[in-house]
């Protein structure tokens, strides 16, 4: 009877083992994150200078994180937004008289993102926080079909956000980013437009006069793959 309790003793305290770890399975780190995001953007170029979420469009897109540690991750997207933008309220005129234009853009991109403080549930010895700044920066490519020409350009993002653990494996969050494309024909489309292609027939240097755009997303995620677990069967 002894050796009977005993082995039921063990076998119990198995049980409890693992009962536990699946309560605690909430302090686990996850090393990626599948989600989506919706948002607007807002294009900067010959027909919108300096003006921020001017001539709002909406986007929306796919993003995917791989968490190097609570404090740094490393993210891809692939997004879809409009742009436009019009001279009609502009001070000066161009020569060419008023422009104005509209159209769809595809964004393929990589940024590397730091924490300001380690991100988590909140729980454990890590003191990590369900409520995090950040700020990122990456390249990217941006594609941008007729109806005048397709445009392919790199771009460069950089930009901040904040993220919140509602739950172990959910996070949402909202992120501000400046896209600053290497090409001055993002708002070259049809007829309307062609003389944003060059206003003032002055030929500038590669990093000078050209074109960018914004978004202004929110994202939810759903983490994936435990980097470790309480308890193996």
């Amino acid at each position: 009877m002894a050796k009977g309790s005993r082995v039921r003793g063990i076998f119990l305290g198995a049980v409890m083992l693992c009962l536990a770890g699946a309560v605690r399975a909430d302090g686990l780190e996850y090393r990626y994150e599948l989600g989506g995001m919706v948002g607007c953007s807002s294009y900067y170029g010959d027909a919108n200078y300096h003006i921020p979420m001017k001539n709002i469009n909406a986007m929306g897109g796919l993003l995917w994180r791989y968490n190097i540690n609570p404090r740094m991750a490393v993210k891809t997207n692939f997004a879809v937004a409009g742009i436009s933008g019009s001279t009609a309220d502009f001070d000066n005129r161009y020569p060419g008289g008023d422009a104005s234009f509209k159209r769809v853009l595809y964004e393929l991109g990589a940024q590397f993102e730091y924490n300001f403080l380690a991100y988590g549930d909140g729980k454990g010895y890590k003191s990590t926080h369900r409520v995090v700044p950040y700020i990122f920066a990456g390249l990217g490519v941006t594609y941008a079909p007729k109806p005048a020409r397709h445009v392919v350009s790199g771009n460069l993002p950089v930009g901040l956000g904040v993220k919140y653990k509602v739950i172990p494996r959910l996070n949402i969050g909202c992120e501000l980013s400046f896209r600053f494309t290497h090409t001055d024909k993002l708002d070259v489309t049809d007829k309307t437009a062609p003389i944003l292609d060059d206003p003032y027939g002055i030929k500038s240097g590669w990093l000078k006069n050209k074109d960018s755009y914004s978004f202004l997303s929110i994202f939810v995620t759903y983490d994936l793959s435990p980097k470790y677990r309480k308890c193996n069967n």
